[in-house]
């Protein structure tokens, strides 16, 4: 009891003969031992420590996390960050969605009308995919004749021949993200569909 009294006196002599703007700080270092200063050492900076009032009370309390505890905090954080930007975008999607349309009707206008645009695209490429496939048939069944007639393939037409299989493998793959892009679409649409119902009743 005495020396709780001893301890509590020396704070408060240590607080009274301090700037009224300074602070004091209580931690305590790797040895266990309880230290109390105006500045907390470099090396204890990121140890648990506390701030005290005039009369020794502790007002504000750091307690340093494992590096496991922070590592779950920092996910938690930013989940809870990810969460709220995920509610924030599907508020916003929301009211740009019952803005957008007055009816269901509406938005199968809008689903053809920009369905109808992407069929045009994969129409347009499957046209050149298959004039570039002929093409490529053509060259190499010529390539086939030089061959069978035990002739030397002429620099050119190998030449030719890789350029056209090039220009179709990239159309191909024209191709095949339209469609993907077309199935995209059309999920979208089918989703903002049932969504504005959701919002709506309608």
């Amino acid at each position: 009891m005495h020396k709780s009294k001893l301890l509590v006196a020396l704070i408060a002599g240590l607080f009274f003969s301090l700037p009224a703007a300074a602070k004091m700080y209580k931690w305590v270092d790797d040895q266990g031992v309880t230290h109390y200063g105006e500045t907390i050492p470099p090396e204890y900076a990121d140890k648990d420590r506390s701030e005290l009032n005039k009369t020794g009370r502790t007002i504000n309390k750091k307690t340093t996390l494992s590096p496991e505890e922070r590592r779950a905090k920092e996910e938690a954080d930013a989940k809870k960050r990810d969460d709220a930007e995920a509610a924030l975008e599907s508020k916003r999607r929301d009211k740009a969605l019952v803005n957008t349309y007055s009816s269901p009707a509406e938005i199968d206008l809008a689903r053809k009308r920009n369905l109808q645009q992407v069929d045009a695209r994969v129409n347009g490429i499957g046209s050149q995919v298959k004039i570039v496939n002929d093409s490529l048939l053509g060259l190499q069944k010529e390539a086939e004749g030089y061959k069978q007639a035990g002739k030397k393939l002429p620099k050119s037409l190998q030449e030719d021949m890789d350029e056209t299989q090039v220009r179709l493998t990239k159309l191909q793959q024209d191709l095949d993200k339209t469609k993907a892009d077309k199935a995209a679409m059309e999920a979208r649409y089918d989703a903002d569909k049932a969504r504005y119902k959701e919002l709506t009743g309608k």
